[in-house]
């Protein structure tokens, strides 16, 4: 199993029923195809759907059905489209139980850095604002690295998307929860050792005398 499909199924443990839940786009979409049996949330997109489901098949997708990316997605039965006035009313209002957004740095602060790729042409940050800010619970899905470097720093150097603190980041080496005191090491994948994510990390980790394997 290659590392976004790890990130993604252990995300989609920290999901419970009948939650409202906003899936960010790229990594976070995979959210939608390891759910649990037998849980069943409502995921919403900001463009303004709420019963997104992914795709059942190839040969589904209908150019007026996608999610905030523009790509094509299903609607599961109970589904409903709503405006975006209306979408962002029930995130900006606190409505929405669990955001899972993509990362491009997180510091020992928990603060997230994701929508300016260095480089890269981007129109903005989107929804990921509002999103960080109003959503009750907020779990960032990234890779622990790229290209090498580590995506869990010190200050993040890259513009801020909110200054809160995200509630959960989850990569495909550990999972850590930033608190007060800083970033908390709860637990490791399978055949990951301390070291490694020591190494992979500039940040500085809060390590426990017990840490738990990665939930699968």
């Amino acid at each position: 199993m290659d590392e976004k499909h790890i990130i993604a199924r252990r995300v989609a443990r920290e999901l419970r029923n009948g939650q409202l839940v906003n899936l960010g786009i790229g990594l976070p979409t995979q959210v939608a195809h390891h759910l649990p049996e037998g849980v069943n949330v409502f995921f919403q997109s900001e463009n303004g759907l709420i019963g997104m489901l992914p795709l059942p098949e190839e040969g589904f997708a209908w150019g007026d059905l996608t999610d905030a990316g523009g790509r094509p997605v299903g609607a599961g039965p109970g589904a409903c489209a709503i405006d975006s006035a209306m979408s962002f009313g029930l995130i900006r209002g606190g409505h929405l139980d669990v955001t899972v957004l993509g990362g491009l740095q997180v510091d020992e602060a928990g603060h997230l850095a994701n929508w300016l790729v260095p480089g890269g042409m981007v129109p903005g940050m989107g929804g990921a604002m509002d999103l960080v800010t109003g959503a009750k619970r907020v779990i960032v899905a990234m890779t622990h690295t790229a290209k090498g470097l580590p995506k869990l720093v010190k200050t993040c150097t890259l513009p801020l998307t909110s200054v809160r603190r995200v509630d959960l980041i989850v990569t495909e080496l550990a999972v850590i929860e930033p608190t007060t005191e800083g970033l908390l090491l709860l637990e490791m994948a399978e055949g990951v050792t301390l070291d490694r994510v020591l190494r992979a990390t500039e940040a500085r980790l809060i390590v426990p005398d017990c840490i738990e394997a990665m939930k699968q």
